[in-house]
């Protein structure tokens, strides 16, 4: 085995050396046996001036490469040290090419050894890591970074991570390395011959590789299943005691009141069989304030307690945070788990499948079976929220998620194994069920059980419960959908569930199948045709509707009803869409039959082509599903729902989506859910609007149950922390127009920032006027003053900008949407929120237009009754942002002046914790900020 590696990195005027870019640093770390053996670095004369961006990105400068050695110097020592050796990078391509190019203009032979590329190999073995920036990982494996983007340094934590990643291959079960080694084949890096030698190295002293399962030549990470604890006497103890248990338990506990008062109401609301609705202000502890409650009062009575989030955020702090906590304080065991949709899971059977499946050979499936593989030795969970998959293996997820419509249960050799299944089983002798609002809702909405059965439920952010429900109690269909089904179908040629199915025809001799698949294969591109016609017919109608010009961005989306059936163009789709339901039930037809004629046959089958026949099974159930889906969109039109339709103006000619929500969700809810239920608890830091629930209880059907209310009050001084100012010299978008009005912003934000040197987080409505405001803002400033983020600019999730935002002390990040709640900045890492407007709801919103028209309907004032409440709610999160800890302190701006000139506005105001509101021009209360951040 060659165990010599030459980690190499280098710094560069650019990133094209066909451009004429030249290397200005190279830094070399060779490692032997795991070992650092030696190391080399030097400046490089490039023999050109280095770009500003690049000594600002680095830190080298023209004089500090004016008297370094030319390249051709510096190039016999490293083709010396790369003799014989793996040529290793942090994105190999780059620094190789530079170096190759570099090598061939000084004369030099090109370096023609094996490679491997570290970003690669930690796709591969570091699936949990948030990023593979080698910046990032340092701070994931907790390897030492002291001059990033310095050649030297880069290299030497790029060699500390080979060492890591090597090491966790060499201790990768035999049989998983074994199942890996076709696929590694096809990577970048050359792997090959270095997991040869483990594997041969492995097969001369076999060992019993603890913790690992093996099974149909796979090895996954052995589980143990739960056992349903016996109730124990120790569960008889008042909740309210446990919080003293807790203050002498931890160092930094503080007892809160409205914490207190919270697990009392928990608990009494479930002991006499009542509904509550409370509000905990940031900072009460409503975690503990359900969960303690909760558990004891589940424990007493035998019975599983459901809890259930909006966000996965909120899941991983219950079972990272709290539940550790509680198993320390309660003087009885419990356990509990988090139970998702099925869809979350892999399902063992299909991946196997996949394995050996040659459709779809192309490197980002590939490198996902490789990723997987290495994933079944570490997952007891078997949950896609593990992974960071890119684009290409989300794709790969599709085909081997676990569904119902392919499933085998019982009948599968996978089943005791199975992620999805183990995790019911798991959730039916668990305490706690903490779940998801979609799986919640999903589960009152479905035939089958998806939770255990259960009588008392917490339900956390639960100001998301009426777009939850509407979500999944509503209709959408696209042609994307038809399209992915009758592509798994495929045909004769194409490697699909047709060709596979004519590959058993041959191995199992099944009577009529082939005759049965040649009608299958030639019904589909009538189908197809149909439906392009139809979905391309119905973006048409939307785009004439609209009046939309072709150079629109974005989608557009059009409310659609009954008055439509008196419009000769709808009448057309309306026949369209009746041969595209014709077409679907022939071929609906002829996929039953192909089922049935297998079915006959099963005995004879093999378990894959059992399998095989599952999906095909699941494709024909899917397809049927979504036939009655769009039959209800376009032929089901009716006053209690919504119905509409969105195109992408400048999208593919069929992309068009159907959507249809119920406009009132309360009675349904009150029917279907709360009427079920001993109690529910609904909890959340922004449930009332002017200190009054009836908002809430109202639209989610809770009033005829006379839930319990409470207000519990933060326990932080707003008074003393948070300053709320209203500039008055920012004018309101409707007295200019919105190039004037970005531009004044952006230069009041640029005004706040230098008072608060960043550390901002600026909430936009629109995601138009925060790109316009973000480049504004740009140009104002230096390039090196402030570090922009912007969501929707900068690639990556919330969580991925939250992090970069927090990691730079004068960082400004621009969002919008999801940036109003969930993320959490303690301390001096924000010390300044602005509000650019206040958040209604868009007018043309076919939701909320639908729920107003029903309210005047019914003689109600929408306003009042709809779109104000929703956007005070919005607001009371947008503005909890900022103080997350008694120690945290900062100013509010809101750059909206109806909050201080409307009544109206009033209303957010008073639906705030207590603060003192500012009025005046900006200089005069930018000068009251700096004297007040002086003090602090």
């Amino acid at each position: 085995m060659n165990n010599r590696y030459v980690v190499i990195d280098v710094e560069t005027t650019g990133n094209s050396p066909a451009r004429g870019d030249r290397i200005i640093q190279v830094g070399a770390v060779v490692v032997e046996n795991n070992i650092i053996v030696d190391r080399f670095s030097s400046f490089v004369n490039p023999e050109i001036p280095i770009p500003p961006f690049i000594e600002q990105l680095t830190g080298i400068n023209d004089e500090m490469v004016a008297d370094a050695p030319l390249f051709e110097e510096v190039a016999p020592a490293i083709l010396q040290m790369l003799e014989g050796s793996y040529f290793v990078a942090h994105n190999v391509l780059f620094d190789l090419n530079f170096l190759q190019e570099e090598f061939e203009n000084s004369g030099y032979r090109k370096f023609s050894g094996p490679m491997l590329d570290t970003v690669e190999l930690s796709r591969v073995l570091l699936l949990q890591a948030d990023s593979y920036q080698l910046g990032q990982l340092a701070d994931y494996l907790g390897i030492v970074h002291e001059n990033p983007h310095q050649a030297d340094s880069d290299a030497e934590v790029t060699a500390h991570l080979l060492v890591q990643l090597l090491n966790k291959l060499t201790a990768l079960p035999l049989l998983t390395l074994q199942r890996l080694e076709p696929f590694l084949k096809k990577m970048q890096s050359s792997l090959e011959e270095i997991v040869k030698d483990i594997i041969i190295s492995k097969s001369s002293r076999i060992e019993d590789e603890e913790g690992m399962d093996y099974f149909r030549q796979l090895a996954i990470k052995s589980f143990s299943p739960v056992e349903k604890e016996d109730i124990g006497a120790d569960a008889d103890v008042d909740p309210q005691s446990l919080l003293r248990t807790l203050a002498e338990e931890m160092e930094h506990y503080e007892t809160r009141e409205s914490q207190q008062k919270m697990i009392g109401m928990v608990f009494e609301a479930m002991e006499d069989h009542q509904h509550a609705v409370i509000e905990a202000g940031t900072g009460v502890g409503k975690s503990l304030g359900y969960l303690i409650p909760s558990l004891v009062y589940g424990k007493q009575h035998d019975r599983p307690i459901v809890i259930s989030t909006h966000t996965i955020q909120l899941q991983q702090q219950l079972m990272e945070r709290d539940i550790p906590i509680l198993k320390n304080i309660l003087p009885f065991p419990f356990h509990a788990t988090v139970l998702k949709g099925r869809n979350n899971y892999l399902c063992l059977r299909k991946f196997e499948q996949a394995l050996d499946d040659s459709y779809d050979d192309n490197y980002d499936t590939n490198l996902t079976k490789a990723q997987l593989l290495v994933w079944l030795t570490e997952t007891t969970q078997g949950d896609v929220e593990e992974l960071n998959l890119a684009s290409g293996g989300k794709l790969f997820w599709q085909q081997v998620k676990s569904d119902s419509g392919s499933c085998l249960n019982q009948r599968c050799p996978w089943f005791s194994r199975c992620f999805y299944h183990r995790k019911r089983r798991e959730a039916t002798a668990s305490d706690l069920v903490i779940t998801n609002h979609a799986l919640l809702f999903t589960d009152v909405k479905s035939d089958a059980q998806l939770l255990p059965s259960y009588k008392e439920v917490i339900i956390d952010e639960a100001h998301h419960v009426e777009e939850v429900v509407s979500d999944h109690f509503g209709v959408q269909t696209d042609y994307f959908v038809f399209a992915r089904l009758l592509e798994r179908l495929g045909t004769k040629e194409d490697n699909g569930l047709v060709q596979k199915l004519y590959e058993l025809t041959e191995a199992a001799e099944v009577t009529g199948l082939e005759e049965s698949l040649e009608k299958i294969a030639l019904k589909l591109p009538d189908l197809k045709m149909e439906l392009d016609d139809l979905f391309r017919t119905l973006r048409d109608y939307v785009l004439e509707a609209k009046k939309s010009s072709m150079n629109d961005f974005g989608r557009v989306s059009y409310r659609y009803g009954e008055q439509e059936g008196k419009r000769v163009a709808w009448q057309a789709i309306m026949e369209m869409s009746q041969r595209v339901h014709f077409e679907v039930n022939d071929l609906e037809k002829l996929l039953k039959k192909t089922v049935q004629l297998c079915e006959e046959k099963e005995d004879h089958f093999n378990f894959k082509q059992k399998g095989l026949v599952a999906d095909f099974n699941g494709v024909r159930n899917q397809l049927q599903e979504e036939k009655e889906k769009l039959r209800h969109l376009l032929w089901g039109v009716n006053e209690d729902e919504v119905f509409w339709l969105e195109v992408e103006a400048k999208g593919a000619k069929n992309a068009v989506y159907l959507y249809s929500k119920p406009i009132v969700i309360g009675d349904m809810l009150a029917d279907e859910f709360f009427a079920k239920k001993n109690s529910a608890v609904l909890t959340s830091a922004t449930l009332s609007v002017r200190n009054s629930f009836q908002y809430m209880t109202s639209r989610l059907g809770l009033d005829d149950f006379g839930p319990m209310t409470a207000n519990l009050p933060s326990p932080f001084s707003y008074d003393q922390q948070v300053k709320f100012m209203v500039p008055e010299d920012v004018p309101l978008i409707n007295e200019v127009d919105q190039e004037t009005f970005v531009a004044v912003i952006a230069r009041q934000l640029y005004h706040i920032a230098k008072v608060t040197r960043g550390r901002m987080l600026v909430l936009f409505t629109s995601s138009d006027m925060l790109r316009e405001t973000y480049n504004v803002f740009k140009n104002i400033s230096d390039s090196d003053e402030f570090v922009l983020f912007g969501q929707g600019i900068d690639s990556g999730s919330r969580a991925r900008l939250t992090k970069n935002f927090k990691k730079f002390e004068q960082s400004i990040l621009f969002g919008t949407s999801s940036f109003w709640e969930g993320i959490d900045i303690p301390g001096e890492d924000l010390s300044c929120l602005v509000i650019i407007r206040l958040p209604f709801a868009p007018p043309d919103n076919p939701v909320t237009a639908a729920r107003a028209d029903k309210l005047k309907r019914d003689g109600g004032n929408p306003f009042m009754e709809l779109s104000l409440p929703q956007a005070i709610i919005r607001f009371k999160q947008g503005f909890g942002r900022l103080v997350r800890t008694q120690r945290d302190k900062g100013v509010v701006f809101v750059f909206d002046r109806r909050i201080t000139e409307t009544r109206y506005g009033k209303s957010f105001i008073t639906s705030l914790p207590p603060v003192p509101v500012q009025k005046g021009l900006m200089a005069d209360l930018l000068t009251d900020l700096e004297g007040w951040l002086d003090q602090s």
